[in-house]
C-alpha cells in the first residue's frame, strides 16, 4: 500500500509541469523542491538520530559553491607569486564534487563534534556554519564575496548518441530536482531500513543500551553527519545551477531554521515528514504574498506552525499514520520499541 501511494505521489508530482502554466509558480516549487532536499537530509540527523544541526545550511552552502566554482573555474595566488588555476569543468563535474566535498565536511565536523551533546553540538554546528559564511564573504579572490558569483552554468546531462541536454528551462530544472529528490528519498529510506538505521534510532531511543549491544557511537552518527552532509551538498549545487548566482547570504541562519521548521512540522523521523512540511511552509508564502502584506504573512506563517505544533505534536505524518492505523483497530507501536525488538539482541 505504501509503495502504491508512494509511486502515485511521483506520477502527480511528476504531471505538475504538464498542466501549470505559471512560471511563478513552477519556480517556487523548483526552490521548494530544492529546499526539501535539504530537509530531508536534515532529517536523516533529527528524525533518526537525534542530533539537532542548527548549521545544516554550510553543507548546502559549500555544496553551492563548491559546483559553482568547478563550473566557473577560478585563479588564485597562494604563497606570493604562486597561483592555482583551475580551468572549468562541465556543471554535472561539479554537481558530483560538490556531494563529495560536503560529505567530507560532514565527516569533519561529525569527528569534531560527536564527542559533545546537547547544546555544546548545536553551538558547534552553528559555529562551523558561521565560520564558513565569514570565509565566503572574506576570500573575494575566490568567491568574490558579497559581490557574488554570477552566470554560473546550468547543469547539462550527456545522453548517449545525442548532444547534452541542458537544464536551462523551468521544465527541465523541475524535473532534474523531482529526480534527485526521488534519489534521495530511496537512499535514506533503505538507510534507515537497515541495520545501520536501526542503530542510528537505538541511539536516539537509549544510547546506553545502544552501546551495551555493540554499537559504536562516534561512528554510526558519523557516518550518518556524511550522508547528510552529502544529500544536503546536492541540494546547494542544484541550487546554485537553477539560480545561477550566489553570494554569503545563501548561509544566511534563516535558512537552516527553514529546514528545521519543514522536518518538525511535517514530522521529524518520518520518510514523508518533510516533504509535507516543506510543500506547506515552501509554498505558503506563494499564496499569501497577494492577499496580505509582508508583515502580516510572516504572523500567519508563524500561527500556522504554532497551530500545527499545539494540534499534532509529533508533526502531520506521524499524527495522521496513528489516527489511520486506530481507524483500522492497528495498536501503533509505542516509541522504542523498534529498536527493543530488532536491535536488543544484534550487536552493531
Amino acid at each position: 500500500m505504501k509503495l502504491i501511494a508512494t509511486l502515485v505521489s511521483i506520477a502527480a508530482l511528476a504531471s505538475v509541469p504538464l498542466w501549470l502554466r505559471d512560471p511563478y509558480l513552477m519556480n517556487a516549487l523548483i526552490t521548494t523542491g530544492i529546499f526539501i532536499i535539504g530537509a530531508m537530509s536534515l532529517n536523516l540527523l533529527l528524525g533518526f538520530t537525534g542530533q539537532l544541526s542548527l548549521g545544516h545550511v554550510a553543507f548546502f552552502g559549500i555544496g553551492a559553491y563548491t559546483s559553482a566554482l568547478t563550473s566557473l573555474g577560478f585563479d588564485i595566488g597562494v604563497f606570493g607569486d604562486f597561483h592555482i588555476v583551475h580551468e572549468p569543468w562541465p556543471p554535472i563535474a561539479g554537481f558530483f564534487l560538490a556531494i563529495v566535498v560536503a560529505g567530507l565536511c560532514g565527516y569533519l565536523v561529525g569527528r569534531l563534534s560527536f564527542r559533545v551533546r546537547g547544546a555544546y553540538f548545536v553551538i558547534v554546528t552553528i559555529s562551523f556554519a558561521e565560520v564558513v559564511r565569514l570565509v565566503a564573504l572574506n576570500w573575494v579572490e575566490l568567491t568574490q564575496g558579497p559581490l557574488a558569483l554570477n552566470n554560473i552554468p546550468s547543469i547539462a546531462i550527456p545522453l548517449p548518441g545525442f548532444d547534452e541536454l541542458v537544464m536551462r528551462t523551468k521544465f527541465h530544472n523541475y524535473y532534474l530536482v523531482l529526480a534527485v529528490a526521488v534519489i534521495a528519498h530511496v537512499l535514506i529510506a533503505r538507510l534507515v531500513r537497515s541495520h545501520f538505521g536501526r542503530a542510528m534510532r537505538g541511539l536516539m531511543e537509549n544510547e546506553t543500551l545502544a552501546v551495551s549491544v555493540g554499537i559504536d557511537v562516534t561512528r554510526t552518527l558519523t557516518l550518518a553527519a556524511v550522508i547528510s552532509a552529502a544529500i544536503a551538498g546536492a541540494a546547494g549545487s542544484l541550487y546554485a545551477h537553477y539560480i545561477r548566482i550566489i553570494d554569503p547570504d545563501i548561509f544566511a541562519f534563516i535558512n537552516t531554521v527553514t529546514m528545521v521548521i519543514m522536518v518538525i512540522s511535517g514530522g521529524k523521523g518520518s520518510l514523508a515528514g518533510p516533504i509535507v512540511g516543506g510543500l506547506i511552509f515552501g509554498l505558503m508564502p506563494v499564496f499569501l504574498r497577494p492577499i496580505m502584506a509582508p508583515e502580516a504573512q510572516w504572523i500567519a506563517y508563524g500561527g500556522v506552525l504554532i497551530v500545527i505544533l499545539f494540534l499534532l505534536p509529533r508533526g502531520i505524518v506521524p499524527s495522521f499514520s496513528r489516527l489511520l492505523s486506530k481507524q483500522r483497530g492497528q495498536a501503533p507501536a509505542p516509541d522504542g520499541m523498534a529498536f527493543a525488538k530488532n536491535d536488543a539482541k544484534e550487536p552493531a
